[in-house]
């Protein structure tokens, strides 16, 4: 017995050490994602993780299976791809300095050294083709493509402009597909508030739980989607991350709100309404920053199992004015 009990004692501590390393990482991710304009060097990259520079690249890519500097050109890229494709008001300088690209050139050879196509060619073809592009709302995706005949959502929402202030969250991750997230939702929530409780931070009534989606479904990488599970703290507590719960920051700015009453498989509806059908009117354009969704109630409570969600896209006022092609 005291030989099982030390080798669950020494499991127990890989788990906790292994738990650290994600964390670490997590922040890191956190950290690019909010500063995705500036140089990001293995120097400062690895002083947010607590690693030294010497190890950090070989951890990072032994988490992630990608490089420090292919994470942040794939991170680039992918905003790239939503700049060109939604932002028409923004030239190729504009969005190369958004993305800490400070030559246009340089950014026009990057995008088409990753992509294989000029970044005006992709924003040409594009808007040529847009009415045959995926949906942003590939999550809880039945079918990968619609055809444009069939974007009138069966789901429509109150809408309202707010205006957010920042907001302090703590969280747990998941990376990957949201077929995989569908399945261990119950299981991170559950840990989410495990945590949350023993460290007191749960207030009733008080705390908004979300869901963060950090990469845009239209054009990203399906199995590396971020999506953080959250709740809201009061910015004067004090958060301990422990290896499984991590903290951060949840962007102020502007928001469009769709307030829907939905069952659980219309979800994707809510978001195409959202984005299909309200935006293309509303005079707002996408601002580039992650939306999330704020669960209202519990519907297993609820006889007809409703979700009363609330769905935050980040906007800001359309510039009409002509920009380069």
């Amino acid at each position: 017995m005291p030989q099982i009990g030390g080798r669950m004692e020494i499991y127990m501590s890989e788990l906790k050490c292994q738990e650290e390393y994600i964390h670490r990482i997590h922040k890191v991710q956190d950290y690019m994602e909010h500063h995705i304009g500036s140089s990001l060097s293995i120097e400062e990259l690895s002083n947010v993780a607590g690693f030294s520079k010497y190890h950090f690249s070989r951890i990072f890519q032994a988490i992630l299976h990608e490089s420090p500097a292919q994470y942040v050109n794939r991170i680039r890229m992918e905003n790239a791809l939503f700049l060109l494709a939604h932002r028409p008001d923004k030239n190729m300088t504009d969005i190369a300095y958004e993305l800490g690209i400070f030559d246009s050139a340089v950014f026009s050879r990057a995008f088409k050294n990753y992509y294989g196509i000029s970044p005006r060619e992709y924003r040409k073809e594009y808007s040529k083709n847009c009415k045959d592009s995926f949906f942003l709302s590939e999550y809880n995706k039945n079918t990968a493509k619609k055809e444009w005949a069939d974007i009138q959502s069966p789901v429509t929402g109150q809408i309202t402009i707010v205006r957010l202030e920042e907001k302090q969250l703590v969280y747990v991750r998941h990376t990957g597909t949201y077929v995989t997230l569908e399945r261990e939702y119950p299981g991170l929530i559950q840990t989410l508030f495990a945590h949350a409780d023993n460290q007191n931070l749960l207030a009733d009534g008080q705390n908004w739980v979300l869901a963060v989606y950090h990469d845009n479904p239209e054009f990203g990488e399906e199995s590396q989607f971020r999506t953080s599970l959250c709740l809201t703290v009061p910015e004067d507590i004090v958060i301990q991350e422990d290896g499984v719960i991590g903290k951060m920051k949840l962007v102020d700015g502007l928001y469009a709100v769709g307030h829907f009453e939905i069952q659980q498989h219309q979800y994707s509806d809510a978001w195409n309404y959202m984005y299909q059908e309200w935006i293309m009117c509303s005079g707002y354009v996408p601002r580039n920053s992650y939306p999330f969704e704020v669960y209202r109630n519990n519907p297993s409570t609820n006889k007809n199992h409703i979700h009363k969600v609330d769905i935050y896209v980040p906007i800001e006022p359309i510039l009409f004015q002509c920009a380069e092609k």
